[in-house]
């Protein structure tokens, strides 16, 4: 990453401070970030001021320096009971911090409104479903990967990893996690607040910033749905995984079981009574290598459940939180733009009309403080508008930055098909002799199988 480029900047803009567009704006949708909170001027931090060199807007890191920057474990910790419900909590483990801390998920909440809160322009990922009553532990192992997903998502993230807001969720371990995460977030403002550069936004963006947007835009709407239906195949591939594995150990069973049978054998049934006898003793030895079989199914399921569904997912994810960045840069700062841009139009025709019908002039000195101060909003809209885009190219690259987690994902899946063929194949291979004693002839010597074109005639 070029310099400090993606650190916050304490030192807001001299438009930091925003009047109200519009009194009568409507009210923000459930999914809406919070509004940005208003500081007030602190003390700049001489360390963090350097301003970065080369173009901040540019970022230079690898996928393998994001996932080095921590590696985050999510997992559940028995269940305690509360007075009405049980309470699932999760121990939260960070390698970066060294720390080990429990959480609960309304824990997260707080910390995903806290992230949206002071980083509305950046790519805060979604949190997974909260279910009140009858939570199955398939839901509960489903969300405790859904918030794996999230937190190390978030932990990687350049603006969030040096965020304090981070450090406190995985490193603090006092009795109100919560208070704690909100606290550091009154009276700070959000990210164009903080940074130097907010302010100088436009002066990097490219002039085709708008088509550029589009562009990626769709492209992104594209590798989505790929990946969406990449992760839904690989879902079934492993739920086959499962099944096949569930079926070898039934065959098993049913083998030996077969093999166990203690009924008496009628003396009119057969020539030959010692056959049945030998093989049900063969039948009754093949179900250790059948339950290895199962095994080996069953391990290269979870397998790939692990290392390529969970890694589609969280691309995914990430893939799903750039969508909802261009969603609320539309309905967000550039609703809020045109609508300011509207009222100023408004007062802009009664500023007219009170000069043409000479009102008094306090009426009219009152229009002009509201034309100006209208002014101050739509400069401050402009500028948030630059850095909401300023911010939407920095998240476009960080997209393509994760993009090579697809040679990742098509190794992992190519090493384990390799592996998990290797395996079950030299357990049919060791089951093959002891198939010869179920193949008897007429005088009980054993004869190999015959192949499927043995029977054939060559006519």
């Amino acid at each position: 990453m070029t310099g400090g480029v993606m650190d916050p900047l304490p030192a807001a803009p001299a438009a930091a401070a925003e009047p109200e567009a519009d009194e009568e704006a409507d009210p923000p949708a459930a999914d809406s970030p919070p509004a940005p909170q208003v500081s007030e001027p602190r003390a700049p931090d001489s360390s963090r001021m350097q301003m970065p060199p080369g173009n901040p807007l540019l970022l230079s890191l690898t996928l393998q320096e994001l996932l080095a920057r921590d590696a985050v474990q999510v997992e559940l910790i028995p269940e305690k009971k509360g007075l009405f419900l049980k309470h699932v909590e999760y121990e939260v483990s960070s390698q970066r911090f060294g720390s080990c801390v429990y959480r609960r998920y309304n824990d997260f909440v707080v910390f995903h409104e806290t992230l949206l809160q002071k980083f509305p322009y950046r790519m805060v990922p979604a949190l997974p479903p909260k279910r009140m009553l009858g939570a199955d532990r398939e839901f509960i192992e489903a969300r405790r990967r859904a918030l794996k997903r999230f937190i190390n998502l978030v932990a990687r993230h350049p603006p969030f990893s040096e965020d304090v807001v981070l450090k406190l969720f995985l490193s603090f371990s006092g009795p109100d996690v919560q208070n704690k995460l909100k606290e550091s977030a009154q009276c700070v403002g959000d990210e164009f607040m903080n940074c130097k550069l907010a302010a100088r936004a436009k002066d990097f963006l490219p002039a085709d910033i708008q088509t550029q947007f589009a562009i990626s835009r769709e492209l992104i709407r594209n590798i989505y749905n790929s990946f969406h239906k990449l992760r839904d195949r690989a879902e079934r591939m492993v739920s086959r995984a499962i099944d096949n594995a569930a079926d070898l150990l039934i065959f098993g069973k049913e083998l030996s079981a077969l093999g166990s049978d203690t009924t008496p054998l009628p003396s009119w049934a057969t020539l030959n009574s010692s056959t049945w006898g030998s093989l049900k003793q063969a039948l009754k030895g093949l179900s250790v290598e059948f339950a290895l079989l199962a095994d080996k199914a069953a391990q290269q399921g979870r397998q790939e459940e692990n290392d390529v569904v969970e890694k589609l997912n969280l691309f995914l994810d990430l893939l799903q939180s750039y969508k909802g960045l261009c969603e609320r840069h539309e309905k967000g700062v550039l609703h809020k733009h045109q609508r300011a841009l509207h009222k100023y139009s408004l007062m802009k025709r009664q500023m007219t009309s009170a000069a043409a019908q000479n009102r008094e002039p306090e009426c009219v000195e009152q229009l002009e403080s509201r034309i100006v101060e209208q002014e101050n909003v739509i400069q401050t809209m402009e500028l948030r508008n630059h850095f909401s885009l300023y911010c939407l190219h920095q998240e476009t690259q960080l997209v393509h930055v994760y993009l090579p987690l697809t040679s990742h994902i098509l190794g992992a899946f190519v090493s384990s098909q390799i592996q998990g063929h290797k395996e079950m194949s030299k357990v049919w291979n060791d089951l093959q002799p002891k198939l010869q004693c179920l193949f008897a002839g007429p005088h009980g010597a054993p004869s190999p199988p015959r192949s499927p074109q043995d029977g054939l005639s060559p006519h």
